[in-house]
């Protein structure tokens, strides 16, 4: 059984959480994203952290004074259908060092960063993931709210969590979440990005 230490981040922590985060998130036979080729998760990190992220939710995992792995959260919103948003947060990446994953590290993150997203009275997370794996921290569908992506759509990875309950009751409407998960948008920052590493 590891010995993990889930933290905040420190401004110090940057270029390791970024390094472990690309390598996370590089693998064999992984098709990058919008053909940027290289990994898209590294800057968005690095860009959260000046527009959109939640510094306060940006935590570390800790196995022998090593970081081994972290998670950012990011403001987002709902549009709901008569115009009014509704706050919510969104999360990601969630990144392991490969050495590390499946030991129970970002189980630890999820469950250490939630818990605080709750104490720091947050009302809700959607984000976008893995539908096997985030239902065990108590994640749905969005669509038993009533929440579609921002382009109306549904599907198993589009995920949300009240922490306050009954504050997604009766929102419907769609899910807007930073630009910076917009690959579209920030291929050339991506791969100036990673030509430091």
């Amino acid at each position: 059984m590891l010995d993990i230490i889930v933290r905040l981040e420190e401004e110090k922590d940057y270029r390791k959480v970024e390094e472990i985060t690309r390598a996370a998130f590089s693998y064999p036979g992984r098709v990058e994203r919008g053909g940027i080729g290289c990994p898209f998760e590294h800057w968005m990190v690095h860009a959260l952290r000046k527009k959109d992220g939640i510094i306060e939710l940006s935590y570390v995992a800790e196995v022998n004074g090593t970081i081994v792995g972290h998670v950012i959260y990011s403001n987002a919103r709902v549009e709901k259908t008569d115009g009014k948003i509704v706050h919510v947060i969104n999360f990601g990446p969630l990144s392991v060092h490969p050495e590390y994953q499946k030991l129970g590290i970002g189980k630890a993150l999820m469950n250490a960063t939630i818990a605080k997203a709750t104490e720091l009275g947050f009302g809700a997370i959607l984000f976008f993931g893995r539908p096997k794996y985030y239902p065990q921290f108590g994640f749905v569908e969005a669509e038993k709210y009533g929440i579609t992506d921002c382009g109306g759509d549904n599907y198993p990875a589009f995920m949300a969590m009240e922490l306050k309950n009954g504050y997604l009751e009766n929102v419907q409407g769609r899910f807007y979440e930073s630009s910076i998960y917009d690959d579209s948008l920030n291929r050339d920052a991506v791969k100036e990005f990673d030509k430091v590493f």
